[in-house]
């Protein structure tokens, strides 16, 4: 077959993804901008001075806990290097998360659910639909790149080094889009296409942080070092973003390539096979719940429990940290009388929790993914009863939840601990992570209940996480309205350390979500599957 043969169709089947996806596609290309961009925004708030920016730069550039999570410090004495330092790896994880979501649904997915079959059966060339997503997900990461870029330079950052920046985020995530289709083609399986792929963004995270931390050699083995090392705001350059085009350019050719060498829905790699006898836990709904959640509630687990290690190794230096800058003093110090250490864990632990929260709204919409990929039906064909179902994901959600949140304050008061030599710390921390616990369980009532009411509008339960981190992390420093900052669940827990423990809100919310999971199970009940 000629390579115009088999782009045959490129053009369609884009349009039809555009069509199909247009929902998830505003979303994706609407929040990470937004989160970026506002997050820019409480940084020029917090660092209104020469001076408030060379004492966070001093502050910084000596502490590997800081470098390791937030990146290489490089033009800290300016504000735009503030920036870079402060969002720019973590604006650089959510775009690649972006096109590796995008990317995998709609290729390897979409032979999964048996639907690239049926494509392939019309004039469409062999290579097109995997052509097709390419192009709709670069154009997702270009837009990112642009509103990024351009936000910066409205926020009065100087243009070169925005434009750098928003370059570096359209190059990291045309990168994590061709491993994504190379390694759909390996593997058969959807679930183990995304794993993979957020294993090798692990690994780009860590290697990123070694060489940081170091001489910088290590990085320049990682993507998200590959673009860093163009140094936005810190004496640009535009070379190193060859790199990640190369690798683009040559993961594609390896990707046809690969494809050519597979039949349609297999992968390279054969499934392993399973063993001759099942679990006896796999005949009951709640165990093959856990045993298709365990994987990722694993994964939640290790991730909180990384964020909150450096979140709480530099507790114990944070009072000499904002001595000297009275808006971060006064930002983190927002708890009456509560000391600044405890404030800023109160507030490290505000982030683990909305990370925690991204775990139980994945478990949840878990049942949505199943009823899509016709897995439900022969579950429910057997005798088991749609409540049983539906109850049995619910409970690894809302267990999962406890446990995502324990390993954040594991990690918090674990690093916390070993800096201050007290690891009372430890069971302390662990306690006020879980206190989080309802607004998480109220967020999975609200995702019960669009899958059992609206399913086909149930990814708006990532809006609303999308809301409470904007709210959690932003609404002080944004001064955003009381109104709107009560929307966040999280606003109602007591933020502990800092604050004084109360049942009422905690209570009410779990009430709430109660509700709302009744409301979600009673519609499920009477409406068709599928």
């Amino acid at each position: 077959m000629t390579l115009s043969n088999d782009q045959t169709g490129t053009a369609v089947l884009t349009r039809l993804i555009l069509r199909r996806e247009r929902v998830r596609i505003l979303i994706w290309i609407t929040a990470v901008p937004l989160l970026v961009l506002l997050t820019a925004a409480s940084v020029k708030g917090l660092y209104p001075t020469q001076h408030d920016l060379d004492v966070a730069a001093e502050a910084s550039e000596g502490n590997a806990a800081a470098i390791a999570f937030n990146g290489p410090a490089q033009g800290l004495d300016t504000l735009g290097g503030e920036v870079a330092f402060q969002v720019g790896t973590f604006g650089l994880v959510l775009v690649a998360l972006m096109s590796t979501f995008m990317t995998g649904r709609q290729t390897r997915a979409e032979e999964e659910a048996g639907r690239a079959e049926m494509i392939g059966s019309l004039p469409v060339g062999g290579h097109a639909n995997a052509t097709a997503a390419l192009l709709v997900v670069s154009g997702m990461n270009v837009i990112v790149g642009t509103v990024v870029a351009v936000g910066l330079i409205s926020l009065d950052l100087p243009v070169e080094g925005s434009v750098v920046f928003g370059a570096s985020f359209c190059a990291l995530g045309l990168v994590f889009a061709v491993i994504t289709l190379v390694v759909a083609q390996i593997s058969e399986n959807t679930r183990v296409v995304h794993g993979t792929t957020g294993a090798v963004l692990g690994v780009a995270f860590v290697l990123r942080a070694v060489g940081d931390i170091g001489d910088g050699t290590a990085s320049w083995f990682s993507p998200i070092g590959w673009v860093q090392k163009a140094r936005p705001f810190a004496g640009e350059r535009w070379w190193p973003l060859l790199v990640p085009a190369l690798f683009t350019v040559a993961a594609v050719f390896l990707a046809h390539a690969l494809s050519d060498r597979r039949d349609l829905g297999a992968g390279l790699v054969p499934p392993r096979p399973g063993p001759p006898r099942a679990a006896r836990s796999l005949g009951r709904p709640l165990g093959l719940a856990l045993r298709l959640q365990r994987g990722s509630l694993i994964g939640w687990s290790c991730g909180v429990f990384l964020t909150g290690l450096a979140y709480g190794w530099v507790a114990d230096d944070v009072e000499d940290f904002v001595a000297d800058n009275e808006a971060i003093a006064d930002l983190i110090a927002g708890y009456g009388g509560a000391s600044l250490t405890d404030s800023y864990l109160s507030q490290s632990l505000l982030v683990v929790a909305l990370l925690g929260a991204g775990y139980t709204v994945q478990s949840v919409l878990r049942l949505r993914g199943e009823e899509n990929g016709l897995r439900a039906e022969p579950v429910l064909a057997t005798p088991v009863s749609r409540s049983r179902w539906v109850a049995s994901h619910l409970i690894v959600a809302l267990a999962g939840s406890v446990v995502v949140l324990a390993a954040g304050g594991l990690g918090t008061g674990l690093a916390y601990g070993l800096t201050s030599a007290d690891l009372s710390q430890v069971l302390r921390l662990i306690g006020s992570a879980v206190g989080y616990a309802p607004a998480l369980w109220l967020l999975a009532g609200f995702a019960t209940a669009l899958f059992g009411l609206v399913p086909r509008g149930a990814a708006a339960a990532w809006a609303a996480l999308v809301l409470c981190f904007v709210v959690g992390l932003l609404g002080q420093a944004l001064d955003l309205p009381d109104g709107v900052r009560d929307i966040s669940p999280f606003e109602h827990i007591p933020h502990l350390p800092a604050a004084d423990v109360s049942l009422t809100a905690p209570v009410f919310l779990a009430a709430l979500g109660a509700a709302l999971t009744a409301a979600g199970l009673a519609a499920f009940r009477r409406r068709d599957v599928g």
